[in-house]
């Protein structure tokens, strides 16, 4: 219940049963010194009406209201109600992790289901359950990768999510790690050509992400031949996984890195999210985090439990993985509910959606005389400059949001090359109108 009255009477009998007198005597405790003994200097209280009122008045404040175009690795997907009802029962909401499989049954299972979702999506043979974010998954993937192949050398895409690149160099800073990061061609894929001259024997990875930082498909099949032929292990990373619904999916990784938060998960105020690796069965042993296995019990039945646990918890800290760890379980519900309510013909629909929005604002813009920066195909995200407007972004997005509406992110934030350029993303979550409002205000 939200509310729970106790009357005098039955206060008393509270205390009674626990051998007090009075409430005071539960804080006999604490230091005299250390008591308040006057009210606290705070307004008279408000009737339940004005505290609601107050509250609604709040909410009307936020961005409720507002049409987003700002992506940039966290998306503003509808949310069936359906997710947060369940997610609300005690038994998933209050749920540590699940040691004793005798009674965590059915948080198992859900982080099963969860596992075997990732792998259908990204075409991988295993996935963990799971790690605190992308931002943190793809570091992982790369110590993996470097574990497996015992190198001290990484390429990394400058089209991956700056943010991850940061917490990736925070990762091997200390480590003794190079990396080395490749630069992209006009078409906004990575330079396929300064990978290969950067290629060596000491190379434990090539790390992607598709849809890129600015939103366009990579190629990750013509990149795969050459860094396997040098030894290297391919990490791809997925920021925007319902881009999966309807781009083929990187097969010829060895280790997909992802972040499951257009799945369910609300944008919040940056998280809590949910990512993920998936990879090929034979590096299973290196991989970090949680993995549920399926078994049967004494009496045959079908049960679940976590197996091949490689957290420095669960064996010798010199032969661990990872200590990453934390209970994500019920973001990942909420991705488990997601994808089980569209289906793959839901999710292929919804991708679909989104392209068809980005494809049109992307039109829009071209006739309106600003242009998509780069030639590559894109998914939801694009980059667009060229606005007759000297204002900065920041100006820019100031006016948006007097008009309700979250402009794009800042490229000149982490490219200065990009400076002025916005990174816009088109969600199913706008409306055409909307659309058309943004770039009238953007470039008419």
């Amino acid at each position: 219940m939200r509310y729970l009255p106790k009357s005098p009477v039955e206060r008393q009998e509270m205390l009674a049963s626990i051998g007090v007198a009075s409430v005071e005597e539960l804080f006999a405790g604490i230091p005299a010194s250390a008591r308040l003994k006057r009210p606290l200097a705070m307004d008279t209280g408000k009737s339940e009406v004005e505290v609601l009122r107050y509250f609604r008045e709040r909410a009307a404040e936020n961005a409720r209201e507002f049409t987003s175009f700002l992506g940039a690795g966290v998306y503003d997907h509808f949310r069936p109600a359906v997710v947060d009802a369940l997610i609300s029962r005690s038994e998933f909401f209050t749920a540590y992790t699940p040691y004793q499989p005798e009674i965590s049954q059915g948080t198992l299972q859900a982080i099963f289901e969860f596992q075997t979702l990732i792998c259908q999506l990204t075409g991988m043979d295993v996935s963990n359950a799971s790690l605190y974010d992308g931002s943190t998954a793809l570091p992982e993937a790369a110590m993996m990768a470097i574990r497996l192949t015992n190198r001290k050398r990484v390429l990394v895409a400058r089209s991956v999510h700056p943010e991850y690149r940061l917490v990736l160099a925070t990762y091997l800073q200390h480590q003794g790690i190079q990396i080395d990061e490749i630069g992209w061609t006009p078409s906004g894929q990575v330079d396929s050509s300064a990978i290969a001259a950067k290629l060596g024997s000491d190379v434990a990875a090539v790390i992607v992400q598709s849809p890129n930082f600015f939103g366009v498909v990579e190629e990750v099949a013509s990149i795969a031949p050459f860094a396997h032929e040098a030894g290297a292990l391919q990490v791809v990373m997925i920021a925007e996984p319902l881009s999966l619904g309807i781009v083929r999916p990187p097969a010829e990784a060895d280790i997909v890195a992802g972040e499951g938060q257009s799945f369910g998960v609300a944008p919040s105020y940056g998280g809590p999210f949910a990512g993920f690796i998936a990879t090929r069965e034979k590096f299973v042993r290196n991989m970090p985090g949680r993995l549920v296995g399926q078994t049967v019990d004494s009496s045959g039945e079908r049960g679940f439990c976590l197996t091949l646990a490689t957290r420095e918890q669960h064996i010798r800290r010199e032969k661990a993985t990872s200590n990453i760890c934390t209970n994500q379980a019920l973001c990942a519900l909420m991705v488990t509910i997601f994808l089980s309510l569209h289906g793959k013909q839901g999710l292929r629909d919804l991708a679909l959606q989104n392209l068809a929005k980005a494809g049109y604002a992307a039109e829009r813009f071209r006739k309106a005389g600003a242009r998509v920066r780069f030639s590559g195909p894109f998914f939801n995200e694009m980059v667009i400059t060229g606005f007759p407007s000297r204002s900065g972004v920041s100006t820019i997005n100031d006016k948006l949001t007097a008009q309700k509406i979250i402009g794009g992110f800042d490229l000149g934030r982490y490219y200065p090359e990009l400076a002025g350029d916005q990174l816009l993303c088109f969600t199913e979550t706008p409306t055409r109108e909307k659309i058309d409002q943004l770039v009238e205000m953007l470039v008419g």
